[in-house]
Order: C-alpha cells, then structure tokens, then sequence
C-alpha cells in the first residue's frame, strides 16, 4: 500500500501581490504613460524570489497589456508571476505541482491519500488526486493507513464486456 501525503506538493516560498489599484488615477483609471514610468521607478527588488499574484482589488477595467508589462518587469525576478489572487495563485501552483506527479509508479497499487495534516488542504486536491489516480490504481482510500474511508475500486474486468473492461470502477 502506497501512501500519498498532500503536504509535499504545497507550493513553498515567499508570496507577494502585485496590487494594481495602486497604479490607478482617481482610483478608476490607468494611464499608460504614468503606469510605464511608475514602474520604471519601482524597487522590483521587493519580488525577488517570491511567487507573485498580480491582481487589482478595485474595481477598474484593466487592459491586458499592463498585466504582460508587470510580468515583463517580474520576469527576472520573481519565481514566478499569476494573474490573479494570491489564494487562486497557490491554488494554480499546487495543481502544477500535482502534475508533475508520475502516475506509472502507482499503477495496480492500493493508495491511501493522507487526510490529516499540519496544513490545511483544500477539497480540489483531494479531487485533482483522485482524477490522476483513478486510472491506474487498483484503490483509492482516504484518511490514515490505520482508519480509512474507501473512495475509489477498480472493478474485476468482465469477458462479456467488449475490451473486457468494466462499466463502473466506484467502491
């Protein structure tokens, strides 16, 4: 029985946001020349390192451009950039993170997914696991390797059925 724990597929290092709103005239409005020179002046040494969310809380129609002019200015700075809010940028790093997984090592294994943690895990893991999973495991199960919830079986393949295959693969 293989165990999958979450945990080490977080994303880890600094976060930082990107706050648009900051760039704004009178709050509502971004003008291109004001915008290039202000982040011409900018201390981008802030980002260093960081995974950046950038985002803009007011509520203001930003053209495109300024968000690709940010991540050219972040390029060779940050870890990496996201358009968006810090919680959907951990969520988005995390899903990549849950890609790079090879699933070939868990074909026809049984697999617990770990459910208790030092960190709280959100349910799109638990369900983005599941997705990569289903396909080659002979189970799923959730919990801890001593208390379980069954959540996934593969079913016995049927001659009668055309390839063999079965109609339903749940517990």
């Amino acid at each position: 029985m293989l165990t999958v724990d979450l945990e080490n597929y977080m994303p880890s290092g600094d976060f930082a946001i990107f706050e648009l709103k900051d760039h704004l005239f009178m709050g509502m409005i971004l003008k291109e020349k004001d915008f290039r020179e202000a982040l011409k002046k900018m201390d981008w040494t802030n980002y260093q390192d960081k995974y950046v969310a950038i985002t803009c809380s007011a509520d203001a129609i930003i053209p495109a451009w300024a968000y690709m002019l940010v991540v050219s200015y972040l390029k060779d700075i940050a870890r990496d950039s996201y358009v968006g809010s810090l919680p959907e940028m951990q969520k988005h790093l995390f899903l990549k993170q849950l890609s790079t997984i090879d699933v070939k090592e868990f074909s026809d294994q049984r697999v617990v997914i770990k459910g208790c943690g030092d960190s709280t895990i959100d349910s799109f893991a638990y369900a983005e696991i599941t997705k990569l999973l289903v396909p080659v495991v002979k189970s799923i199960m959730y919990g801890e390797p001593c208390s379980t919830v069954p959540v996934y079986k593969r079913q016995a393949t049927h001659p009668d059925l055309p390839g063999g295959k079965a109609t339903k693969a749940q517990a």
